[in-house]
């Protein structure tokens, strides 16, 4: 399987599983390297009035019970003022990663800023989501190249890695992420920074920006 398809206006992309990863943010970039795990664009503009298009790329793997993420981005505002998990991370140098399994009705959404500080939340839509208990957060692993304070006035590139064990995704009673078949998308935001922008990897076809919208995500088939 090709690892970026395009049907019918949907990504669809293969998690490959990587027996190397230990499960470590800070070395994830250098497993994923030696994995020749490839980088993905989050480059979709999907609302004119926001046109500015940061350089945002990410990869995905698995090793059965976590979720290997990296991203990269160069961008000309870098900001990151939530000094704290569950904050407003949407309003600093954000990504995000929604994802649905199999046959569920509500997704996770998982939003981090550039310093590494996390949201991470559950439902079906936008409103009364309901956050992850602090304890399961804590359990996500994630290295930052900006190290973990707060960061302001800045241009130029980052990185960030997460590692997201399974427990995250208790309520769908998931054991080893071998096989799986899901849903999801990709963003890039900055509520506050100086040039706001909505950037996605699966386009999204909606009147006012809005990344709460599963109709839109691509197709995430787990190795």
């Amino acid at each position: 399987m090709k690892h970026q398809l395009i049907r019918n206006d949907m990504n669809a992309l293969l998690i490959q599983k990587v027996k190397n990863a230990d499960g470590k943010a800070s070395g994830l970039s250098e497993s994923l390297d030696k994995e020749k795990i490839p980088f993905q664009l989050i480059s979709q503009v999907n609302w004119s009035e926001y046109p500015y298009k940061p350089d945002v790329k990410f990869r995905i793997a698995h090793n059965s019970k976590n979720i290997l993420l990296n991203y990269r981005v160069e961008e000309s505002d870098i900001k990151a003022l939530c000094e704290e998990d569950n904050g407003k991370v949407w309003e600093d140098s954000c990504v995000e990663f929604f994802i649905s399994f199999n046959e569920d009705d509500f997704y996770y959404n998982i939003e981090s800023n550039c310093i590494g500080k996390i949201v991470v939340a559950t439902g079906v839509d936008r409103y009364n989501r309901v956050p992850v208990p602090a304890a399961v957060i804590n359990g996500i692993d994630r290295w930052s190249s900006l190290g973990n304070l707060p960061v302001e006035n800045k241009s130029g590139k980052w990185e960030l890695s997460l590692v997201i064990p399974v427990d995250v995704f208790l309520p769908s009673r998931i054991n080893t992420f071998d096989g799986l078949q899901a849903k999801g998308n990709f963003y890039k935001c900055g509520d506050k920074l100086k040039v706001s922008h909505f950037l996605s990897w699966n386009p999204i076809k909606n009147d006012q920006p809005n990344f709460h919208l599963p109709q839109f995500f691509g197709k995430l088939v787990f190795d």
